[in-house]
Formats: structure tokens, sequence, C-alpha cells
């Protein structure tokens, strides 16, 4: 199992992606000087070489990379290796030009782009196996490389033949014969009854029928699956255990299921960009508990900002400062290595305008002291925090299959799957209480407080583990749209919450797109609803009411949400989506239903997090804000590292905190 491969890395690593193929190895050797300097541990190189790497085919050079590894032990570096599947050279393009990746509109794409493959060409991932076992078998068991990235930002769809093949073959075993898909698609509607899969199109389309496009996604996540563990089975077949294989994922890249690309993988890790410059500590937080829960333990971010990047509408550097507190805000929530991209400026190609370390005249530019300062700070901090992770009372489903239902029928203009999530996390956020993320078919036993935001694609299979999880102590909260399809995509004969009807006690009566607020004068704040508001129905006279509506057309008076104990737990469904003070207002409800203590709010800009493990409990204080900000030092706990001044955390300030009580 991947979760029993031991590996060693080096703890809080903050590395760089170094690209030696790009300059003269001349100048290696003061560039790695540079680093060492800047007391980086990790580089990540090779994602971008195949050319390099192999210039005709089935002629193999690794000798320069070898000099480059060996340069990097020198300076006390180790390495990540990344497979080059990328970018393929133009010789393997010219040979199979069926490898090109088509899109859904006929349009192939070129040389000289990246991604520019067929994932599901099996042509290609012939290739790239063999240069990855190329690799492997030189590499896998060189003391200086610690892990394996497979590709790099993996996801494009593909709409060649070999995919359309791969499709007809998916849709045959998934249902076994034409009339069982027909059935549980409703083909009968606007006559799309099929006679063989191979008549079924490939398509994302938003006018297409739900069941289809949602199979499609479905279809393209087992493809990625596939591909990334033919890679990581030929690393393994030649490489240590204790060498990692991840992927590095984007941020909410809905291309695929990331559970199923992550299960059969050692370490999840992700790129953390921010294009304008202007950090969400929350929605960054968030999603570091996402990559966190593809595996349910600590990650990597593999690649992230030295001060700006180049690809977004208006490049904004961050501020000085900023970049220190977002690296350990990532650690903060679980990260174990921070890596930049990248370390130096290429003289030519797509992307020199991107931040870096080193400017193209190999001189450091102004973030790289601080992100010196940030690689001193962590590996001093690593005696403390190794063996250490965020330890969450509270947990939040993700649904990949619930996201695509519902962006594909948003119903309301402004109705954003990721957007709820947000809205969600940012009381827990605020009041500095961890939340794991998790998928559907997780272990809930070990959470007091489950919340499903919008659980909207929801399986019997689901529903039932669910409902054991209530009546075996637990709480769960169900959001707006929750229980309203089935696996197949297809609305449940009875309302939402559907299977879970029954255990809830009450229905949803209805469902409205609105545009314009609507009071809830019940909450214990000056809370509204926007976006969306359901009715619900109390079924059973043990269904009490949390929250009413206030004047509106179809709802004035009617429950807003509901909750009913049930064995030695509670089920609780909130049929709207709420401003900030609701949101807020309705946490704090919730925690308390849970029996969850609700701490005093942080003031504003400080962040809280912690960590727990063998060492001991730490807790980590950021100012986001711009200002220094009063925090409260617990007089047991014991300051590891503080930028405090008079009882003030700085602007963008960070503190450090062994608490007494060892482990919670």
């Amino acid at each position: 199992m991947a979760a029993e491969r031991p590996f060693t890395a080096p703890p809080l690593a903050v590395g760089a992606s170094w690209y030696p193929e790009q300059w003269p190895e001349a100048r290696w050797e003061a560039d790695l000087a540079l680093m060492e300097r800047a007391h980086l541990s990790v580089v990540r190189i090779g994602e971008f070489a195949w050319a390099r790497m192999e210039p005709e085919d089935g002629r193999f050079d690794f000798a320069w990379l070898d000099r480059a590894i060996a340069a990097a032990r020198r300076h006390g570096l180790k390495v990540v290796l990344g497979t080059p599947s990328a970018a393929p050279p133009i010789w393997l393009t010219q040979a199979h030009p069926d490898i090109r990746r088509m899109e859904e509109d006929g349009h192939i794409q070129g040389h000289g782009e990246r991604r520019q493959f067929s994932v599901a060409s099996a042509t290609y991932r012939r290739y790239a196996v063999r240069i990855a076992t190329e690799m492997a078998r030189r590499y896998g068991h060189n003391p200086t490389v610690v892990g394996w990235q497979i590709d790099n930002e993996i996801g494009l769809e593909s709409f060649d033949p070999e995919a359309k093949a791969r499709w007809a073959n998916w849709l045959a075993a998934r249902y076994g014969t034409i009339d069982a898909l027909n059935r549980r698609w409703s083909t009968q509607y606007w006559s799309q009854l099929y006679q063989r899969f191979d008549q079924v199109p490939l398509t994302l389309g938003r006018d297409q029928n739900p069941a289809l496009v949602l199979d499609a996604r479905r279809l393209f996540s087992a493809i990625w699956a596939d591909y990334v563990d033919a890679q990581a089975t030929a690393i393994r077949a030649q490489a240590d255990r204790r060498q990692f294989i991840t992927i590095n994922s984007t941020a909410w890249n809905d291309h695929f299921d990331q559970y199923a690309v992550h299960r059969g993988l050692d370490l999840a890790a992700w790129d953390e960009y921010v294009p304008d410059g202007r950090p969400d500590p929350a929605a960054l937080a968030l999603h570091h508990a996402v990559v966190r829960g593809y595996l349910r333990r600590n990650f990597w971010v593999m690649e992230t900002q030295p001060g700006r990047v180049n690809w977004g509408t208006n490049n904004r550097s961050l501020d000085p400062g900023e970049t220190r507190a977002l690296a350990w805000q990532a650690v903060a929530h679980g990260a174990d290595a921070i890596l930049y991209w990248q370390w130096r400026s290429a003289p030519g190609g797509q992307e020199q305008y991107h931040g870096t370390l080193v400017g193209a005249d190999g001189q450091p530019m102004p973030v790289y002291d601080e992100i010196a300062r940030t690689a001193d700070e962590l590996r001093a901090a690593s005696r403390w925090l190794a063996g250490t992770a965020p330890v969450a009372r509270v947990a939040m489903v993700y649904s990949q299959d619930s996201r695509w239902a519902i962006e594909q029928q948003r119903f309301a203009r402004d109705y954003d799957p990721v957007a709820v999530l947000k809205d969600w996390y940012r009381p827990f956020h605020a009041l500095g209480i961890a939340v794991d993320i998790v998928p559907p078919d997780a272990d809930l036993s070990r959470y007091a407080l489950v919340l499903a935001p919008g659980l909207n694609v929801l399986d019997a299979a689901t529903a039932d583990r669910l409902a054991a999880y209530v009546r075996g102590g637990g709480h769960l909260v169900l959001g707006p749209r929750s229980g309203m399809k089935d696996g197949d995509n297809a609305l449940w004969p009875q309302r939402q919450p559907g299977p879970l009807a029954s255990l809830l006690g009450a229905t949803v009566e209805d469902f409205f797109a609105l545009d314009a607020p609507i009071a809830v004068p019940g909450l214990g704040a000056v809370a509204n609803v926007r976006i969306w508001a359901e009715a619900l129905t109390p079924r059973e006279p043990d269904a009490i009411g949390l929250a009413r509506y206030g004047m509106a057309p179809w709802l004035t008076d009617k429950p807003m949400a509901v909750a009913r104990g049930s064995g030695h737990g509670e089920i609780a469904y909130i049929g709207a989506l709420l401003d900030e003070p609701g949101q807020a207002a309705l946490t704090a409800i919730l925690l308390g239903r849970a029996c969850l203590p609700v701490p005093p709010a942080l003031p504003a800009g400080i962040e809280m997090a912690e960590r727990s493990g063998p060492p001991g409990r730490f807790r980590f204080l950021i100012n986001h804000g711009d200002t220094p900000a009063p925090i409260t030092i617990p007089d047991t706990a014991q300051v590891l590292l503080g930028d405090m001044r008079e009882g003030r955390l700085a602007a963008h300030g960070v503190v450090l905190l062994k608490l007494a009580g060892g482990n919670r």
C-alpha cells in the first residue's frame, strides 16, 4: 500500500525549481552556492527536460543530469526528479502526430507549448513510461534523490479517436448493456436513445445530458489515474521505497477527481499561487486542507511564487513579508516543504516575466533575502515540528461529483460550489478551528461535526454511511442542494435530501434562485440569505426549526434550517446560502449543538492554527494584516519564534508557540 511506503525527505524543506539544462554548466556552481546561502535544502529538476534526456528516439543522455545531481549534493541539496512527460520532444511529436491532444471543437494542439499530448494515447503512454523507467533505473537508488514528481500540473482532456474508443469501452464496462444506460440516463428525454455504446458522444457540453457529462468527467478521471499509475508503477519497480512519488496539482483543478488520482501516491502536493498579489488567507488555508485531505496526511507545496507570477491579468507582487507569512501559513496547515517557482529567470521562453529568487544576471532578486530568512527559520523549527500534523474535530465533505453536477446546472447565476465551500469554512478559520476536508467515502468516526455544504450527488451507499455516522453519535450538517441527485446524476424520486429525508424528518418543499437578499431574523445577527433559498417542511414532530425566513415570496416564515436527533447523534439541513454575518452566527449554533467550544473570534487579520504530534502541541499565530495587531500568549506557552513587540504581532509577522499539556 502507498501509505506504508517510507520515505526520507528534509524536514520542513524549503527549495526551488532549478533548470540546469537552461544554463551553461559553468554557471551551476554559482547558482548552487546562492541556494546554499539561502538555506535551501531541496531542488526540483527535470520535469521539462525530455528533449535533453532523450535527444533521439531510444538514445538517452543522462550524463548532464548525473553532474547536476552530484553538484546539488555537494551544496547540501536533496533532489526531487520530475518525469518530463508534460512536454514531449519534437521527434516524438513528428513521428507520432496522433499523440497530440484534440480539443472538443476538433482543434489539434501543436508543438512548442506544453501538455499538448493526449492522455488517452497508448503510444504516448508507452514513451512516457519508458523515459520514467530509464530515469528510475538510473536514479532510483541515488541517495540524493528523495522523491519523484510525475508529469506537471496534469489534467487537460482530449477528444481524439482513442479517447472516444476508451469512452465506449468504459461505458460498456460500467453499464453492461445499452438498455441499462438508456434507462439510468433517462434518454427517452429529447429522443436521446442510443443503440450502441460507440454512438454516445464524448462531450463536456453544458447543454448535454447531465448523466452523460458527469460520466465523461469520471472517464477522464479514470484515464488520468491510470496514466499516473503507469509511471508510478514503472518508478517503483526500480526505486528505493524511501523515495516518494507524487504529482503537483493546481488550485481547485476540476479536470479530474483528485481523490481518485492520488489514491496510489505517497504524497500530495500542490502549486500555490496568488496571481493578483492579494492573498485571501482563509481561501488559501482551505485549499491547504483540501490537499491534506487527498491522502489524509501532510503534503508539500511543490510550487509557489517568489513575489509574483506572469500569467495573471494584473501580476501584482506580494508585499514585503507576505512571502514569508504564506510559507508559515502553509506549514501551519500541514505542509512539510515549500518550493518556489522558479530559481532563476530563463533567458527565453514563455515565462520570462515570472518571479524568481535570482535574476537572469545571476544576482539575487529583492525577495531572495526574505526567502532565505524563511528557510533558516523553518530549518530551526524542524526539530520541534517534525512528526506533527494538524488535528481536527470538524470535517467538511468535498464531493467532486457534486461540484461537477452543480457547475453544469447552476440554476442561479452566482451559485459557485467552490465559493460555497469557502463561505462555510471562513467562520471556522476566523475562530482558529481546524477543519479536515474529506471525500464522501471517508471514515468520519473521529469527527464530532461533519459539514456537507453541497452534497448534490448522493448515492445510496454514501447515504447509509452518513446515517450510520449520525446514529453513532456524530453531528451531520447538510447544506443546500444536498441529496438532490443519485449516483447517475438523476433526481431522487423523494424530495431532498433524498435518501436522508427520513432520517432528517423533513424535506425541501421547493428551491428558489434569488436576485435580492432575504432577512433571517432568528439567527441572532443581522443575517441575510443570498443567491439561493430552499423552503423546508418538517415531516416528523421532533424535527425542529433552527431558523426561519423573513418576508419573501414563497418563503415567508418557512423553515430555513431543520435539525433532528437520531440515535446518539443529530442531522441538520441548512437550505440557504447566507451572508458572512449569517454564516458566522450559524456556525456558532452548529458548534454548540455538537458540544464543541466556540472560541472568541481572533483579531482582524490574525490567523491561528496548530500542529500536534509526539514532540508536543504547537500553535502558529500569523498576522496577515498591514499593521501590528494585539495577540494574547498563554502564560504557560513557550515562545519558539516571535515577531512581537509590546503584546502586538508585527504586520505579516509570525509567532510559533509550544503549548503546555502535550497533544490534544
